[in-house]
């Protein structure tokens, strides 16, 4: 017999008992509330350390349903507890709320509750308030269940969404970007059929499973749903595709003091020899570059975020540090085009050994960015460096934090062309905050040439370094020209001769 839960519903009863604060944002149908009820009765039932568990429905037929198989769970469980009884659940107002109870000989019970509550005072347990988006006052009931969390309780927030800007919703993008602590579950169909959805349904209904039957069975469910099956399967919010960053937000968040100070290489510049492009790269860094280092605060951390490209679009470095009033700042961006691998390495370097305080950075490491990443993580150190590949979960990890920040006032970027497109270029796709596949042309480093969002990763890359939390380093020069980056030093070494690459120049 297979097991009782599925993976992915075991992971989500897992995260609530790491996290005083979960939302799950699901498919419709996926056995997330089932599961749960599994979790009530291990919580309520157990002789030692046992809580309430409140469930808070929006109708009383959903009540029903849970209180249902949290009574089949405790059967399963070899658990001795009476059948359900009705009970009027005194909130605080006239007429309480109509709730069905099932009690342990722990002395703890689980309370399933028709409605929301006017008030949890004086209660303590665990809280799972199901299809949220679908509660009137939300806002309201969450803020009462938090009050549980101060003496050990927890809340567990479950539903599939009903429009980008239901409260439902707010909460997860606030709990993204930092604004509340807490965890997100994000669990959409075709993540749920992976993990063996299907097959369960299979297994219920005496059905034999094949890979045939569950793509016809999605694809009939699919059309059933027709244009709403986005939302409830997906698990993409109404409305929630187009611009993620209004034009407004972003240059209110833009200072014309904050420099872009763009190196174009010339056709042909990585077949010149080696000495050659870097005495050319040196000097433009000496010109363009040194006279920004000495705008930077002395005192205070210095953190980047990168977005790598060898040809076509732009390869971005943003540099920022925070303020006194915790506000980050990006110092400048450095944008490259046609610049060599090498080059490439060499100007990071040399700029890292120049900067106060070096603390983080977070580098692209989708294709070709991987080298770049891997050799600035042995230069530097993994624990300063983190390569970072373009998925779904990372912009949803780090994209919503850099849209808070922009909204906030509290980062500062500079007022420039490109730096606004590439912002601009984020959008919602299936849910996902991201810069979508093909280029656009732009004219933004003065002369013609295609950009691909590549500054906004930089920027979010480097506002998820800033949020580390790493002691910074010190680096001292010892004034004497040691080689310029990518050349070689043959070193002694035991039993024979290694080759040791040099990173940067006047170090």
């Amino acid at each position: 017999m297979p097991a009782v839960l599925l993976t992915y519903q075991v992971e989500a009863i897992e995260l609530s008992h790491t996290t005083p604060f979960l939302l799950i944002e699901k498919s419709r149908r996926t056995g997330i509330s089932y599961a749960f009820a599994a979790d009530a009765v291990l919580t309520a039932s157990p002789a030692v350390n046992p809580q309430n568990v409140y469930y808070i429905a929006y109708n009383l037929d959903m009540t029903r349903e849970f209180i249902g198989y949290c009574g089949e769970f405790a059967k399963a469980f070899d658990q001795v507890a009476p059948q359900p009884s009705e009970i009027l659940f005194d909130d605080g107002s006239e007429k309480g709320i109509k709730a069905l109870r099932i009690d342990f000989p722990s002395g703890k019970a689980i309370v399933a509750l028709s409605s929301k509550p006017r008030s949890l005072r004086g209660m303590q347990g665990k809280v799972i308030i199901d299809e949220a988006a679908f509660h009137d006052g939300f806002e309201e009931l969450l803020k009462a269940a938090m009050a549980l969390t101060m003496w050990g309780g927890s809340v567990v927030v479950i539903s599939t969404h009903d429009g980008a800007d239901n409260a439902f919703n707010t909460t997860i993008e606030d709990v993204r970007a930092g604004k509340l602590e807490g965890e997100v579950m994000r669990l959409n169909l075709a993540d749920a059929l992976a993990q063996g959805l299907f097959k369960r349904i299979c297994l219920r209904t005496g059905q034999i499973w094949t890979p045939e039957l569950e793509a016809e069975w999605e694809r009939a469910l699919r059309k059933r749903y027709g244009d709403g099956a986005a939302e409830e399967l997906d698990v993409i919010p109404a409305r929630g595709s187009g611009t993620y960053l209004p034009r407004s937000t972003i240059e209110a968040a833009m200072s014309a003091d904050l420099p872009v100070v763009r190196l174009r290489c010339p056709d042909g510049f990585e077949l010149r020899n080696e000495h050659v492009r870097q005495d050319y790269v040196a000097e433009w860094l000496e010109q363009h570059v040194r006279p920004l280092l000495d705008t930077f605060d002395q005192n205070r951390s210095t953190f980047f975020g990168q977005d790598f490209a060898r040809s076509g679009d732009v390869s971005p470095i943003a540099f920022g540090q925070y303020d006194e009033r915790l506000n980050l700042i990006c110092r400048f961006v450095l944008e490259m085009r046609n610049v060599p691998f090498r080059e490439q390495e060499f100007i990071l370097n040399w700029i890292l050994a120049r900067v106060p305080l070096f603390t983080a950075g977070k580098m692209d490491a989708t294709g070709n960015g991987s080298a770049m990443a891997e050799f600035a993580q042995q230069t530097w150190g993994a624990d300063r460096i983190e390569a970072l590949k373009a998925t779904e979960s990372m912009y949803l990890a780090f994209m919503p934090k850099l849209k808070a920040r922009l909204e906030d006032r509290t980062m500062l970027i500079p007022r420039d062309e490109g730096v606004l497109e590439d912002l601009r270029m984020i959008k919602l796709v299936r849910g996902v905050p991201m810069i979508p596949r093909g280029s656009v042309n732009s004219k933004a480093d003065g002369a013609k040439g295609k950009r691909h969002g590549d500054v906004a990763i930089a920027l979010m890359n480097l506002v998820a370094a800033a949020d580390e939390d790493v002691v910074p380093i010190e680096v001292r020069t010892t004034g004497q020209r040691r080689t310029l980056a990518g050349e070689m030093a043959n070193t002694g070494r035991g039993f024979g001769t290694v080759q040791r690459r040099k990173s940067w120049g006047d170090y």
